[in-house]
């Protein structure tokens, strides 16, 4: 039988003559901040300092003894960052040059001192671009040279920390006769049944032995002779239950077990969890262009999407139990589909059997953004074998819902210079036309395949069209008004958002003892986006006078800007279902403390978005919008029931006045938008006024609850041109709560929990109060409640001054 010892102990990092304990996994920047070499690069400016840790040579060293009772003993790295020689007492063993692989060495009966010396990533970069030409990219770094984590070397929301290391496991694997090399499930759903069609690939120590594989799925059992060193197992499961998305029904998952028999017993063995689900892209031609909608066993969705970047610039320090939180809260927010960005990583099983349980779909890129690409080899090799392993490992997972071949590359080509910068070099587009769908159909051929993101599905339209396939909406934050998100539906919005700068207390921790302000030192360090500060203050004063020389109130307002955008483009492009069929917002999470289009930011805090997040994408959202024939209601029901009942239509002034009321009924049929005209007596006139709209089952008292009934405003003017009267409310608190009464209009109330104590934590984020209304907010983490505390935690939207 198979035996496998981890090996990750005793390593040794080589610095300055010496050895440092070494993490495995890690990297040599975690190793180097254990041993206090090096500051945390997350804090203030240390970022810079550490520079020189990615522009040298490591190597790390460790003592091996691969001497077993066994035939073939084999040393595998699930990932090395990224160019690596590996020796053994001077021995080679191999060379690598690929972090998103594993590799495998026969190390039979051998011991001594084994060292990985890794070459720094700048160094290999530099050697493919002197080789293949200069490639255009969207930033400065050589990322696109080299089969690296892009976002190592820096992106529009993360550090410049160039790593290498062992960032994933390692083992001896020791072994006779066979072991399983590789096992394919491709498993589809027919007329009922569960069908799981298990190709094998076997590796042998001796050809002419006869072997066996037996296979059990759900009660099932198979067994076949393997033929050479490959065999097909077909397992058919009737009465099967299919996975669902979260939201559309349960999630059973089904363990697959796979075993190598021979004469003499179990060799090897193979254990996966499936799910039973058919997943198809609609991307058939209307009336309005060209579809893209998500379709989970013959049933059509709207996507509610977050994309994901590595959730730590140094990925070894992710968990198990960190991917699950992290991801438990995107599914608390309302989240039903997680995009893995391609400048990122593949992730770890973690990530893939967290969305599984959870119900999650999965957007898979593969390890491409932003760049031109060179297609010669060395690379092209490299990411063939790369996607060759990636597609494999990761097809058992049901959340898996689509490949797709690269972020904005095709965009680029067509829209950044490149074309012209290129002069008919190679830059990708035969791996995301060719390469790709060829290994996708090949080895996963019961998923969709996209090209890029964005992309029109042809070159004879223009790669964001956003009437065809998917569209990237950066056009807003770089240059208009959030406002301008409700000027185009597109098909399938796969990125748009808003920036924000973190909790306060992560601000706190990440800059310590820096007097804060919006262009502070630190705060700029922190804000990697190009003129970020300055998008960041156009934005916001296309709706509130500039707080200047008040971090505090920009904190507030940004955040409040932040979340506003994104319910704007939300509420908007959902009640357009089912021509709209889908938004993935850029972004749920951070990679370290940084001002970002987050919604957690780098120490897991939740900006206001996030709770915005739970409104917007809940199965049943209200919004009243400006549409051609005038102000609408929409209800947009994405639950399997019809949604009907009454409306209640209120039209106030500021100062807590109704001038006017009256019902409407809308019926939204499940999983379908009802859209109502505003009775003309209903349409607010000027800055003063505004429109209330109360939907059944909304609490008929004072108290606004948590998840209780739904409501939407709709103010015809921007919050710097209406009369706002100065706020005035209550504040009580009790264990585990803050109660606010308001006593006037109180829009976008919002108290954050973190400056009563950085580990405390409120359910709810920005609420506006009528006059009279109160609001129970929870908190946790807050050991002394304090009245005076709760109320300079708590912000709100103040008159114009």
């Amino acid at each position: 039988m198979l035996e496998v010892t981890p090996f990750g102990e005793g390593w040794v990092l080589e610095y300055e003559g010496g050895g440092l304990p070494a993490a495995v996994p890690g990297c040599v920047h975690t190793d180097l901040l254990a041993a206090g070499v090096i500051p945390d690069p997350f804090l203030g400016r240390n970022e810079t300092e550490v520079a020189w840790v990615g522009r040298r040579e490591w190597t790390y060293t460790a003592e091996l003894d691969a001497r077993s009772g066994q035939e073939r003993t084999d040393l595998v790295f699930e990932g090395l960052d990224t160019v690596a020689e590996i020796t053994l007492d001077g021995r080679l063993l191999g060379r690598t040059r690929n972090m998103h692989r594993s590799y495998r060495f026969d190390v039979t009966g051998l011991h001594g001192r084994l060292a990985v010396r890794f070459a720094s990533a700048y160094t290999e970069a530099a050697a493919v671009r002197d080789r293949l030409g200069e490639r255009p990219a969207a930033y400065a770094e050589p990322y696109q040279y080299i089969r690296k984590m892009a976002c190592s070397f820096g992106w529009d929301w993360g550090p410049t920390l160039v790593t290498a290391g062992i960032w994933r496991p390692v083992r001896l694997e020791h072994w006779s006769t066979a072991r399983i090399g590789r096992a394919r499930p491709v498993v589809t759903v027919q007329r009922g049944l569960g069908v799981v069609e298990l190709h094998i690939k076997v590796e042998r120590t001796r050809g002419e032995t006869e072997l066996d594989v037996e296979v059990r799925v759900g009660g099932q059992v198979a067994r076949t002779r393997v033929d050479g060193t490959g065999a097909v197992v077909r397992v058919e499961v009737p009465e099967v239950r299919l996975w669902w998305p979260r939201g559309y029904g349960e999630q059973p998952l089904y363990d697959i077990e796979l075993t190598l028999l021979h004469k003499d017993g179990v060799l090897d063995s193979w254990r996966r969890r499936v799910g039973f689900r058919t997943v198809e892209l609609d991307r058939r031609a209307d009336e309005h262009g060209t579809g893209f909608a998500f379709v989970v066993n013959g049933e059509r969705l709207f996507a509610r999407g977050v994309n994901w970047i590595p959730d730590d610039v140094f990925p070894s320090r992710v968990t198990r139990e960190r991917y699950r939180e992290r991801l438990g809260r995107a599914a608390d927010a309302g989240v039903d589909l997680v995009r893995v960005w391609g400048g990122g990583i593949y992730e770890s099983e973690d990530f893939y059997d967290a969305c599984d349980e959870s119900g999650l779909l999965v957007w898979q890129d593969f390890a491409f953004a932003c760049a031109a690409y060179p297609e010669e080899q060395p690379l092209r090799g490299e990411v063939e074998a790369e996607a060759r392993e990636n597609v494999v490992r990761l097809m058992p997972h049901p959340s898996l819902a689509v490949w797709n071949g690269n972020n904005e590359n095709l965009w680029g080509f067509r829209d950044w210079g490149w074309e012209e910068r290129l002069a008919g070099e190679s830059w990708g587009e035969g791996y995301y036309l060719g390469l790709l769908p060829r290994v996708v159909a090949e080895l996963d051929p019961t998923r969709p395949y996209t090209a890029g993101s964005p992309w029109s599905g042809s070159w004879d339209r223009h790669p964001n069209d956003p009437a065809h396939g998917t569209h990237h909406s950066w056009e807003v934050w770089n240059r208009a008004d959030y406002a301008e998100y409700r000027a185009e539906v597109p098909r399938f919005v796969a990125e748009f958002g808003w920036q924000a700068p973190p909790a306060y207390a992560t601000l706190r921790r990440a800059l310590p003892g820096e007097a804060l302000a919006a262009d502070s030192p630190g705060m700029l360090h922190h804000q990697k986006a190009d003129d970020g500060n300055g998008k960041l203050r156009r934005g916001l004063e296309r709706h509130f006078a500039f707080p200047e020389g008040d971090f505090d109130r920009w904190h507030y307002l940004t955040q409040v800007n932040q979340a506003r955008a994104v319910a704007a483009g939300i509420e908007h492009w959902r009640a357009h279902w089912p021509v709209c069929a889908g938004t993935v917002v850029w972004q749920l999470n951070d990679c370290w403390p940084v001002t970002s289009w987050a919604a957690l930011d780098g120490d897991g805090r939740e900006k206001p978005l996030w709770h915005e997040l739970r409104r917007l994408y809940a199965d049943r959202l209200l919004t009243l919008q400006v549409r051609e024939r005038g102000l609408v209601l929409a209800a947009v029901n994405q639950a399997r029931e019809a949604w009907a009942g009454a409306v209640e239509l209120r039209r106030m002034t500021v100062d807590g006045v109704v001038v006017a009321g009256a019902s409407v009924e809308p019926a939204a049929g499940a999983r379908a938008v009802a859209v109502v005209e505003v009775p003309e007596g209903l349409r607010p006139e000027g800055p003063a006024e505004f429109l209330v709209a109360d939907a059944w089952g909304s609490p008929r008292s004072s108290e606004v609850e948590s998840g209780g009934g739904l409501r939407a405003l709709y103010f015809p003017a921007v919050d710097r041109e209406i009369p706002y009267p100065k706020p005035e409310f209550e504040v009580t608190v009790a264990a585990g709560a803050v109660t606010v009464t308001a006593l006037t209009l109180v829009r976008d109330l919002l108290l954050q929990a973190d400056r009563l104590d950085p580990a405390a934590r409120a359910d709810r984020g920005l609420v506006t109060l009528l006059p009279g209304e109160r609001v129970t907010i929870g908190v946790t983490g807050w050991k002394t409640p304090d009245v005076a505390a709760a109320r300079a935690a708590l912000y709100c939207v103040e008159p114009s001054r």
